[in-house]
């Protein structure tokens, strides 16, 4: 590894870091700082990591303009044996970026020049500046400011995480004007976006056997219901050979699942078209609107260098565990299928996932057998979906319950959303796999979180 036009090392962190961290956000790729490395690339070992990050964090919040909120991660690697400190700075959306003692000049702003940092020419500034898109989420108002997030407080909670009175503007879910913006109105309990999952009996859109709808709620919430749903769908199959029996999924689950998150979260909800997701008999699309970031090229997309078009909620998937770093979604899906998946149009980008080894639902491939058949499948979906719920909804449940821990079946079903059949059996599940106890009657006695 090697110091480039995206990647810079330092052996300690000084007052310069601020003025590499807006350079990568002034780059089109984006970049990557190490802070523990010499020039040659090797550790120094004689840092504290925590305290380290702990610093980057709030001089990368306080000292750069605009805010920097969701466009930068720091992590922790190891590198020939030795901790060092990571910071993935993605490219921002609100060029130029600038060092905020310094304002909006050659002394604030800077850029990368191969492998090194100079300031920015004033001609560049304005320019940039110019182009700047003014029509993020975080600038439009909300269809409705009585909104309220019992949902994302809970998922947050499942995460460890407490939103304190300050959350709506700490996530920046307000106007400048102090009105709730369209990121609140997504994450809100309430909303008028749903996210269409359309299952298809052929190849083609002739024969709809199931239109299900996840939405008019929080974002995270429709997210996580997605993702449920994907998998259930995405059946294990059997290929028999002379020597052994195979099992895998139509679809990469880890690619299927990094598709899902990115589709979610980089739509371009300014226009009020929310993702769509489509199941075939020999393939999964799933299809975002926007097109490319402004800015952004073809091998920028595909560079795996994060350049989050609603930095926003890229922070908040972040936080409840559907991101784990900038990134890294697109190198996962690329690992297990070939840029030829994508379809990227001014408008749309869309993302098919062939079934494997040309299996279909109707019919499997030579040599293939189902894993059962479709009495047994139907079951194994219903158990499948049981633990994705107790998975999804484990946390959130274990959070009501330590608060009220008398809470009905029917008080958790309106919590999370789900029936309260659907309450019984993850609740079921919970109590088996000793998460929760009841201690007394059931009628009378309460829960017992363990």
């Amino acid at each position: 590894m090697q110091e480039s036009n995206r990647v810079e090392f330092k052996s300690v962190l000084n007052e310069k870091m601020e003025r590499e961290i807006v350079s990568f956000l002034n780059n089109q790729e984006g970049g990557i700082l190490y802070i523990g490395l010499d020039d040659n690339g090797h550790p120094t070992g004689s840092m504290d990591l925590d305290e380290t990050q702990r610093k980057i964090a709030d001089r990368i919040k306080n000292n750069i303009l605009p805010s920097t909120l969701g466009l930068f991660d720091i992590v922790t690697e190891e590198i020939e044996g030795l901790s060092v400190t990571k910071v993935l700075v993605s490219s921002g959306p609100e060029k130029p970026y600038y060092i905020r003692n310094y304002g909006m000049s050659p002394s604030g702003c800077y850029m990368r020049t191969g492998t090194s940092t100079q300031p920015m020419p004033t001609s560049l500034i304005d320019d940039l500046y110019a182009k700047r898109t003014h029509t993020t989420l975080r600038n439009i108002l909300s269809p409705r400011q009585d909104l309220t997030f019992s949902q994302l407080k809970i998922y947050y909670e499942g995460r460890g995480l407490k939103l304190n009175d300050q959350f709506a503007n700490s996530l920046e879910l307000l106007t400048p004007e102090g009105k709730f913006n369209y990121i609140a109105y997504l994450l809100a309990d309430e909303n008028g976006v749903s996210i269409k999952v359309a299952k298809y009996a052929g190849a083609d859109k002739v024969d709809l056997v199931e239109n299900e709808e996840y939405g008019y709620c929080s974002l995270i919430k429709a997210a996580f219901n997605v993702l449920n749903k994907m998998k259930i769908e995405n059946i294990t199959y059997a290929k028999v050979t002379s020597t052994r029996r195979l099992e895998s999924n139509l679809v990469d689950p880890v690619a299927m699942r990094e598709a899902v998150v990115n589709c979610i979260v980089h739509n371009d909800y300014t226009h009020e078209i929310p993702p769509v997701f489509e199941i075939f008999n020999d393939r999964i699309v799933m299809t975002s609107y926007g097109g490319l970031i402004p800015g952004q090229s073809v091998e920028d997309f595909f560079s795996c260098s994060s350049m989050p078009r609603n930095r926003e909620l890229m922070r908040v998937f972040k936080d409840v565990g559907l991101v784990e770093q900038l990134g890294s979604g697109m190198s996962r899906i690329l690992k297990a299928y070939s840029r030829d998946i994508y379809q990227i149009s001014d408008h749309f980008i869309k993302v098919t996932f062939p079934f494997e080894d040309g299996i279909t639902l109707e019919q499997p491939a030579e040599g293939t057998d189902h894993v059962r058949d479709v009495r047994d499948v139907r079951d194994v979906r219903d158990n499948v979906r049981d633990e994705n719920r107790s998975d999804a909804y484990g946390n959130q449940i274990r959070t009501v319950l330590r608060d009220d821990p008398k809470a009905t079946a029917k008080a958790l079903s309106e919590s999370l959303g789900i029936s309260v059949r659907q309450v019984g059996r993850i609740v079921k599940r919970m109590r088996e796999n000793g998460a929760i106890t009841r201690v007394g009657s059931d009628r009378k006695g309460s829960w017992k979180v363990n």
